[in-house]
C-alpha cells in the first residue's frame, strides 16, 4: 500500500487533492493539497486493509517501479490516504475496492489505530482494517506490477527477505501483536 505513494498517472491530480492535516490527537487542524502534505512532511491520515480469500490467504503485492513513494516494493495491504472529510471507514472500502479492482466488499472491519513516523516523510494516523474479498481480484496495473494471495505464514517467511514498504511492515508487525495480545485476554 505504501500509504502515502500514489503513482506517476494522473500525479498531478493525486498532488492537488485535498486531505486534513492532523495534530498528534489525530484532531484536524487544517486542510491542505496532497503535495503540499507530503512536501512539508505534514500529519494526515491513511488506512491500511489487509484482504484475506476465502482460503484464509493474504493479498500480498508489488508496487510498481513507477510509484513516487516506495516504488517497486511488496506490501500486505491496500490501502491510501483519506480524503479531506472522508471517515477512516468510508476510506479503507473505497481503497480496498480501488486497489484490488472489485465493487461490492463487505465493509472492512476496523481493528486499531496508530501513528506511524516514517524517515524523511512526515508521518500519518493508520487506521488498520480486515476484509474478506471472496471477489476475483483485478489489481489497477499502474499500481501493481505482481500479485497473489499467500498463506500468512509465507508472508512472515518473507518478512526478512523481501524489500516491504516500511509503513505496511510497521502495521503488520502491530496487527501481529494486536491479535496476541487478543488471543491472551480473558
Amino acid at each position: 500500500m505504501g500509504a502515502a505513494g500514489t503513482d506517476t498517472d494522473g500525479a498531478a491530480d493525486a498532488r492537488a487533492e485535498v486531505l486534513d492535516v492532523v495534530d498528534e490527537d489525530d484532531q484536524v487542524v487544517d486542510r491542505v493539497p496532497r503535495g503540499e502534505v507530503y512536501a512539508r512532511g505534514l500529519l494526515h491520515r491513511c488506512v491500511f486493509v489487509l484482504a484475506r480469500d476465502p482460503g484464509d490467504r493474504v493479498f500480498v503485492h508489488r508496487r510498481t517501479a513507477t510509484k513516487l513513494i516506495f516504488p517497486s516494493r511488496y506490501d500486505m495491504f491496500v490501502g491510501g490516504v483519506v480524503g479531506a472529510g472522508e471517515s477512516y471507514d468510508d476510506a479503507a472500502l473505497r481503497e480496498a475496492e480501488e486497489e484490488l479492482g472489485v465493487s461490492g466488499l463487505p465493509r472492512p472491519t476496523p481493528l486499531f489505530r496508530f501513528l506511524y513516523r516514517g524517515e524523511g516523510q512526515g508521518g500519518w494516523w493508520s487506521a488498520v482494517y480486515e476484509v474478506r474479498c471472496a471477489l476475483p481480484v483485478r489489481p489497477q496495473l499502474s499500481e501493481v506490477a505482481w500479485h497473489d494471495f499467500v498463506p500468512e505464514e509465507e508472508v512472515d517467511a518473507r518478512l526478512g527477505s523481501w524489500d516491504w514498504v516500511p509503513d505496511g511492515l510497521e502495521a503488520y508487525r502491530r496487527l501481529k501483536a494486536f491479535r496476541a495480545a487478543r488471543d491472551v485476554s480473558p
